[in-house]
């Protein structure tokens, strides 16, 4: 047993011998130069590309900044009915009135633009005896008129500018002074551009520093006012020379303006504007105005004309309100006396505001 332990002693001592004999060679190898391939697809993007939408939100703010938009639209209407067999007194009636306002106001430095655009038409149809026996339901214009507006203004000091306000003014359709004189072919006493009236200034403006008082005053030194008359057809004149279509005359001119929103919500809204025109210069469109004779000298007294305009609106919801309209209005070329018109009305109502 002994012999067998030794046997096996000395066969492990000759493989640890053996192993630790091995030797391992020395390699030479040959250094290469590795290169890495990208196989990722690159694209080019453009700087401007990031800032594209900066760029758009930047010029609409721009433009919100300098430009006001305030627009309103209005329609409003009546309508009363009663059957043959009503006892009491009682006649149809349909009353309809649509109404456009625009503002809009552009504001740069110094420099300030402001346009304006209004809108008035209003129809009512009534049954009315139009010959023994008959009885028709006839249309009768009632309101009508479309003014338009523009006054580019510079500042000059502190609540003052300078700057030139042209105002244009007519109506849409004709008007006749009685229900049946269309019916019966009675000529009209207005139409389109029958009258138009052109008002052109240049002066100063002063706007007073007070947002619960926001009144401007305008005092032009030098005015022109001018009436046409396309349609010779009509039985008034309104102040033009027979045979002539226009008339103008130079002098000076005032205007009021105010306008201020009562109210979170703008429930009440007050706006009114005083116009005056006094002129010295008649026909100052003729030839021989500088040539005055017996019975046409060159400066005539003119009396001065006067138009003041006054409305409200009473917001019942966001689109239902009350409007109470009044106009005070004279010019002796057209009628010697003094002309007066009010209007209250109930019904929709459109309101847009960019700020």
């Amino acid at each position: 047993m002994k012999k067998i332990y030794v046997l096996t002693a000395l066969l492990l001592l000759t493989s640890l011998t053996a192993t630790a004999q091995i030797s391992i060679d020395e390699v030479a190898t040959k250094s290469e130069k590795q290169t890495f391939e990208n196989d990722m697809k690159s694209q080019s993007i453009d700087a401007a590309f990031h800032s594209g939408a900066a760029a758009r939100a930047e010029r609409l703010a721009i433009r919100k900044e300098r430009n006001t938009v305030d627009f309103s639209a209005n329609l409003h209407g009546s309508l009363t009915a009663f059957s043959k067999s009503w006892q009491a007194s009682g006649d149809n009636t349909f009353t309809i009135l649509a109404s456009l306002n625009f503002l809009h106001t552009y504001k740069k430095g110094r420099f300030t633009l402001t346009n304006t655009a209004t809108a008035k038409f209003g129809y009512n149809n009534m049954k009315t005896t139009v010959s023994e026996g008959v009885e028709k339901g006839l249309w009768f214009k009632n309101v009508d008129e479309v003014a338009l507006s523009t006054a580019p203004q510079w500042a000059m000091v502190k609540n003052w500018t300078y700057g030139a306000n042209i105002k244009f003014r007519t109506q849409f359709a004709r008007g006749y002074s009685a229900r049946t004189d269309h019916y019966n072919g009675i000529a009209p006493v207005s139409n389109f551009m029958t009258p138009g009236y052109l008002d052109a200034s240049v002066g100063f403006t002063y706007v007073l520093p007070s947002k619960k008082f926001p009144l401007k005053i305008n005092l032009a030194p030098l005015a022109m006012s001018a009436t046409y008359r396309n349609d010779l057809g009509v039985t008034n004149d309104y102040g033009v020379p027979a045979g002539h279509r226009s008339k103008y005359e130079g002098g000076l001119s005032v205007q009021l303006d105010f306008d201020r929103t009562w109210g979170a919500n703008g429930w009440l809204r007050y706006r009114t504007t005083a116009y005056s025109f006094y002129g010295w210069v008649t026909d100052i469109s003729s030839k021989k105005k500088f040539k005055p004779t017996e019975d046409k000298p060159k400066y005539e007294h003119i009396v001065p004309t006067l138009r003041w305009e006054n409305t409200i609106d009473i917001k019942a919801t966001k689109y239902i309100s009350t409007q109470i309209y009044f106009q005070l209005y004279y010019n002796r070329a057209e009628v010697d006396k003094l002309q007066v018109s009010s209007m209250l009305s109930v019904g929709l109502t459109y309101t847009f505001k960019n700020k």
